[in-house]
């Protein structure tokens, strides 16, 4: 399959980190992806190179109005959205008590609104494709809705999406649109909260390992696939048994 021949799909969050490893996985599959960056005076040269600059995109997601535009930008170059992966969504630390008012409107712009935002604004286009389906990202652990002392604001606005998430996989289940959340642990990159780095959490990590973004983009890439035409509304952790 040919990038003139693949699926048209839009990754936010993708001029770094997780987002980017999920679009690099993608390209490689032969999908013609379209990246997003938003801080800076210009594309970064590397997702220029990777995927061609009629396909990076600038957008804020927090701004009223910017996904409806991100899509009609991809529409113009490509003619639809087939697939979405999101992977938006800011993380703080810290305890409620002094501060949750602040945090927790934050996390729910960030990792929330965005999300709503997105898929509205490409519900009709994955509708209208043989292959509709969107991927959102999770946090481990959140199956268990357990407390969390020190990220609860973050975790919380995950919780809520993961609610979105299988509230649109069973709307739009009836249209042929899967939708699904992948869920990373502990995944360390350059451009990963400190936290990441912590040796004690990886010790706590039942298979003894911290995880990798390619760990991450093949778990993306195969809810994206043929080979999970059946699976929607599920939330896939990539994590090492993290949080069990």
């Amino acid at each position: 399959m040919t990038r003139s021949e693949g699926p048209v799909v839009l990754v936010t969050g993708s001029a770094r980190g997780l987002g980017l490893a999920g679009a690099l996985r993608l390209l490689r599959d032969g999908a013609r992806v379209h990246a997003v960056w938003r801080s800076g005076d210009a594309a970064p040269f590397e997702l220029v190179r990777a995927f061609g600059s009629e396909r990076v995109h600038r957008a804020d997601l927090e701004h009223a109005d910017a996904a409806r535009a991100l899509v009609d930008a991809v529409r113009a170059v490509d003619g639809r959205v087939d697939q979405l992966v999101h992977a938006v969504g800011p993380y703080t630390e810290g305890a409620l008590a002094g501060g949750a008012v602040d945090a927790v409107a934050r996390m729910w712009s960030g990792n929330v609104a965005t999300a709503v935002a997105l898929f509205d604004a490409a519900r009709a286009d994955l509708r209208a494709s043989e292959c509709g389906a969107a991927v959102f990202f999770g946090v481990a652990g959140l199956a268990g809705l357990r407390a969390r002392r020190d990220c609860a604001a973050y975790a919380a606005a995950k919780s809520a999406l993961l609610v979105l998430v299988r509230s649109w996989a069973a709307e739009e289940g009836p249209h042929g649109v899967r939708v699904n959340t992948v869920s990373p642990g502990v995944i360390p990159h350059a451009d990963a909260h400190p936290a990441t780095l912590d040796p004690a959490l990886a010790a706590r990590i039942p298979m003894g390992r911290v995880g990798t973004p390619e760990e991450v983009a093949e778990a993306v890439a195969w809810l994206l696939s043929d080979s999970a035409s059946h699976t929607t509304g599920a939330d896939l952790p990539v994590s090492g048994g993290w949080l069990l």
